[in-house]
C-alpha cells in the first residue's frame, strides 16, 4: 500500500486521510456550483449507503440557484466529505459574496480541508503540478492548477497531460467536454452549471458514472471548455 507524498506542514495540516477499510463503495463527485437537484439526481443514480463514501473535489457553492442546499445536504451527511475549492477559497477571503449562506454554513466551509487522500488516492481541486516539488505547492496551487503555460489557463499543456504520478489524482475546477481518465489522472468537472452533466467516479469499481443535465444556469463561451480527447499530449 503507497502513501501519499507529503505536502509541506502548512498544507498538511489541510490534508484529510482517509482509511479505505471503513468504507464499502467509494464515490468521488465533480464541481457542484449550487446545483441541488442534479446533485441528488446524481446521488439517486449512485445510491450510495450510510457504509459507502461520497468525495466531493470542491467547489460545492457559486454560479449555481442552491448553494445553502448543497451545503447542508453534505454537512449533514455523516458519509460525505469534500474539499475547498478556489470558489469557497474566494468567499473565505472576501473577493465573492453567496447571499443563501448561512453562519453556519460558513463556519463549515471555513473547516474544510484542500487535500483528501487514501491508499494511492489523492483527491484535490485543481491539481498538481509536475514541474514543482510537493512539498513546495501552496493552497492556491492545489486550487487553481490547470495549464503549464504562465498564465495560460485554457492554454495547453495542461497539468494531467505531464503528470506522471506516483498518486492518482481526481480533480475538478477545468471544465470539460467529457471526463479526463487517465492512469494518474481523473477530472470530474463536466459543465454541470453550464449545462453540461454531473460526473461520479466509482472508485470501487474503477468506472464513470454521469447525470445529464435538464437546464442550463449560467452560459459559457465554448472557449471555456476542453475537450480531453482532442488535446495533444
Amino acid at each position: 500500500m503507497s502513501r501519499t507524498p507529503r505536502f509541506n506542514d502548512s498544507i498538511e495540516a489541510q490534508h484529510q486521510h482517509v482509511d479505505v477499510d471503513a468504507w464499502d463503495d467509494i464515490y468521488i463527485i465533480g464541481d457542484i456550483h449550487g446545483c441541488l437537484s442534479e446533485l441528488e439526481t446524481l446521488l439517486n443514480e449512485l445510491a450510495p449507503s450510510e457504509d459507502d463514501l461520497v468525495v466531493f473535489v470542491g467547489d460545492l457553492i457559486r454560479k449555481g440557484p442552491n448553494n445553502h442546499g448543497v451545503v447542508d445536504l453534505v454537512r449533514s451527511s455523516p458519509n460525505m466529505l469534500s474539499i475547498r475549492g478556489n470558489n469557497e477559497e474566494k468567499l473565505l477571503r472576501g473577493t465573492k459574496v453567496v447571499d443563501d449562506l448561512t453562519e453556519e454554513d460558513l463556519q463549515w466551509i471555513r473547516g474544510l480541508p484542500v487535500a483528501i487522500s487514501w491508499e494511492d488516492t489523492l483527491v484535490v481541486h485543481g491539481g498538481i503540478d509536475p514541474q514543482m516539488d510537493r512539498e513546495d505547492h501552496t493552497v492556491d496551487d492545489l486550487q487553481n492548477t490547470r495549464s503549464l503555460v504562465p498564465d495560460g489557463s485554457y492554454d495547453p499543456p495542461f497539468w494531467w497531460d505531464k503528470y506522471e504520478g506516483p498518486e492518482r489524482v481526481f480533480f475538478g475546477h477545468t471544465v470539460l467536454e467529457a471526463p479526463v481518465h487517465r492512469e494518474y489522472a481523473v477530472g470530474l468537472d463536466t459543465g454541470c452549471v453550464y449545462g453540461g452533466e454531473l460526473t461520479a467516479y466509482d472508485w470501487r469499481k474503477g468506472k464513470l458514472v454521469s447525470v445529464g443535465v435538464d437546464r442550463t444556469v449560467q452560459h459559457r463561451k465554448d472557449s471555456k471548455f476542453i475537450n480531453p480527447r482532442s488535446v495533444p499530449v
